[in-house]
């Protein structure tokens, strides 16, 4: 199985280009499915999730061509005829769910195979399935898969229709801000028939990128990025040719790479507004950075090239849904705490496996305890080089980042998990001046 090999200690200099969105490109290629005109996505990420949601539409029997040189994919539902997200797919990407509020709106039914859990904790779709039977339809559970259907489907025939309007809006109250769960019912929404308002939605950008795609094509969504959306039912949907926003967390991963060993890195396609909790952070650490320009961000030093580590400062870090401390984050930065004097704690409230990375880390020099949903992690003058495990896309990102700034060799297992998001990612280390390769 493939494995990173990384020679640490390299000086990281240039420019570096973040590509589009994973969160959101999985989001708008499922909501292509709204409609039955054709649909062309561009600065769409060519990594496993899409590769996998691409497998999913065309399983629906939807025509997809991916062009990878130019990301640039294109996508014609008008010949789905088949309204089940099977296993094999779902359990290899959790996100295949988020096709079932489109199959449900446009064609009132759809079946769908029940997600396992992750490495990072549970992530249970009740919300999801609760905001379903407000806008009417039934779910029931058999041999592993949830059903969905609204009882109006029941006597129509749904084959080829685009007719929508199975569901009808409602006033949805999530109990807990899920961008999944505001996802899914914000597309479930688009084609029912009257008003749907959302409460305590998902603020993150990604949520406003999915919104600003739905109303490309002809959808009334309004109120995204805030913690209320409010959706006007509308008949049919049209085509669209659209523009995948940045990936933050990419964004995010290669700012705190260049924290850690950079000397002047540029991070280019990168939003501030979308990381300013993150990068606020970092200058509380020590670490200048600024808004460079226009989506640009520049780090100006790191802690490798600095002559004394005494400028750099612990903190604490609370992991909350947006605006707060993005989770996806947070392995991110504790590599950087890792090597800051002094203790830091990080709150992790988001998933409750999301510490498992800890013990790699700790194999590599790091000195962090872990209790219950707290990390506290006392800063250590250096890392080791060692052979380490990628447990999930995130935590692969931050050993990587950790064999950068280490002596010595690092070798991370399981890079599969971290081809799921990160596109050209050694490639982009190495065009830094990392001296990274796959074995």
């Amino acid at each position: 199985m493939d494995r990173y090999i990384i020679n640490g200690g390299k000086i990281l200099r240039g420019k570096v280009k973040v590509s589009g969105a994973k969160n959101s490109a999985l989001k708008i290629i499922a909501a292509s499915i709204l409609s039955e005109k054709p649909v062309v996505l561009r600065n769409v990420p060519e990594i496993e999730d899409v590769k996998t949601m691409v497998e999913v539409l065309k399983m629906l029997n939807a025509k997809v061509n991916f062009d990878t040189s130019k990301n640039i994919l294109k996508i014609d539902c008008s010949s789905i005829n088949n309204y089940e997200a099977p296993y094999e797919l779902v359990r290899k990407m959790r996100a295949s769910v988020l096709v079932a509020g489109p199959l449900l709106s446009r064609f009132g039914v759809v079946k769908v195979a029940i997600p396992g859990g992750c490495n990072i904790g549970a992530r249970q779709i009740d919300l999801h399935l609760k905001g379903f039977e407000l806008l009417g339809a039934k779910n029931k559970v058999e041999h592993g898969y949830i059903i969905s259907q609204s009882s109006k489907s029941e006597n129509k025939k749904t084959t080829n229709s685009n007719a929508g309007g199975f569901l009808t809006g409602t006033t949805i109250n999530l109990d807990f801000p899920s961008r999944g769960a505001t996802e899914n019912l914000m597309m479930a929404s688009v084609l029912a028939k009257g008003t749907t308002v959302i409460n305590n939605a998902a603020r993150e950008a990604e949520i406003v990128d999915l919104a600003n795609f739905l109303n490309s094509m002809g959808a009334e969504v309004y109120g995204a990025g805030t913690d209320c959306i409010t959706i006007n039912g509308v008949k049919t949907l049209g085509s669209a040719d659209y523009q995948i926003m940045p990936d933050s967390i990419e964004a995010g991963t290669f700012i705190a790479a260049a924290s850690l060993c950079g000397d002047g890195v540029i991070i280019s396609n990168a939003i501030w507004n979308n990381l300013e909790i993150f990068c606020l952070k970092l200058r509380n650490i020590g670490i200048d950075i600024e808004n460079y320009s226009d989506n640009e961000i520049i780090v100006k030093d790191s802690i490798f090239l600095s002559s004394s580590k005494k400028q750099f400062k612990p903190v604490y870090i609370s992991t909350l849904p947006y605006p707060g401390f993005p989770t996806d984050l947070q392995p991110i930065i504790a590599v950087i705490l890792s090597i800051v004097p002094g203790v830091s704690i990080i709150t992790e409230n988001v998933f409750e496996n999301r510490f498992m990375y800890t013990e790699e880390l700790n194999r590599m020099g790091a000195n962090i305890k872990v209790d219950g949903h707290h990390a506290v992690i006392t800063g250590v003058e250096k890392l080791s080089g060692a052979p380490v495990k990628a447990f999930d896309l995130r935590a692969g990102a931050a050993m990587v980042l950790a064999g950068l700034a280490a002596e010595g060799t690092t070798e991370v297992y399981d890079i599969f998990h971290i081809k799921r998001g990160y596109e050209k990612f050694e490639q982009k280390l190495s065009a830094l001046g990392a001296d990274i390769k796959v074995s």
